[in-house]
């Protein structure tokens, strides 16, 4: 199993929650909400990372490999010691000074063995 690099994204790192759930509503306005599936709380976190060009590149080589084999990575979130499995839909890269980058991601907490 392949290990996040050990960078910490920049503050104003947004974390997302969206409980899965079934809801039935009837025509009297009372509704009933079950919790659906065993893992029925994934997180979501958009994150910004300020590096050099060095360690941008280290980044975007991790990603395009998870990308190319479809594969989570281990990554511990902010404020946390637990490490969990992510995987990374999409990201941008901005080469906004010299020999710097900023990569913005979004990791998505998925549930495997």
């Amino acid at each position: 199993m392949a290990t996040f690099p050990s960078y910490n994204p920049t503050y104003s790192a947004t974390k997302r929650s969206e409980p899965a759930r079934r809801v039935v509503r009837f025509g009297d306005g009372y509704e009933q909400r079950l919790t659906f599936g065993l893992n029925q709380n994934p997180k979501e976190w958009t994150l910004s990372f300020n590096l050099t060009d060095t360690e941008a590149d280290e980044i975007e080589t991790f990603l395009d490999a998870r990308a190319a084999d479809s594969q989570s990575f281990d990554w511990t979130p902010p404020g946390t010691n637990t490490s969990y499995k992510w995987i990374c839909d999409s990201w941008t890269r901005e080469f906004f000074e010299f020999q710097r980058s900023k990569i913005d991601a979004t990791f998505r907490q998925v549930y495997e063995p």
